[in-house]
């Protein structure tokens, strides 16, 4: 019973066994931090040392609010692509209703000048 788990046993022991060489390589060669500057916190670009409560701009939470409308479409239309032949008509409409929303509010936000970066 044990020879039949050998092989994954062996490629754990292995897998932790490689990564812990890498780690110990890595830690004895990386080159020694002389300066303070060098070994700070780099943060975006903001300087660390004013202070972390600070007000962002309402066109980066734009931003951020279309990219997940428009990834979580790439997640309902990706497996729709796969099974749109095999579905019913109702589905495939509701698919295009889908679209049909997302493109106007695509449309109007494009209009209305919210996707302008000033």
């Amino acid at each position: 019973m044990i020879f039949e788990f050998f092989f994954l046993i062996f490629f754990i022991f292995a897998s932790f066994g490689l990564a812990l060489v890498l780690f110990l390589i890595t830690y004895n060669l990386k080159p020694s931090v002389s300066d303070a500057e060098k070994a700070s916190i780099y943060e975006c670009g903001f300087t660390p040392l004013s202070s972390t409560r600070q007000r962002f701009d309402i066109k980066f939470y734009l931003v951020a609010i279309l990219f997940i409308i428009f990834d979580i479409e790439i997640a309902f239309l990706f497996p729709w692509t796969l099974v749109a032949t095999e579905v019913s008509a109702v589905v495939n409409f509701w698919v295009f209703l889908f679209l049909v929303l997302l493109t106007v509010g695509f449309y109007y936000e494009w209009v209305s000048g919210s996707l302008k970066w000033h």
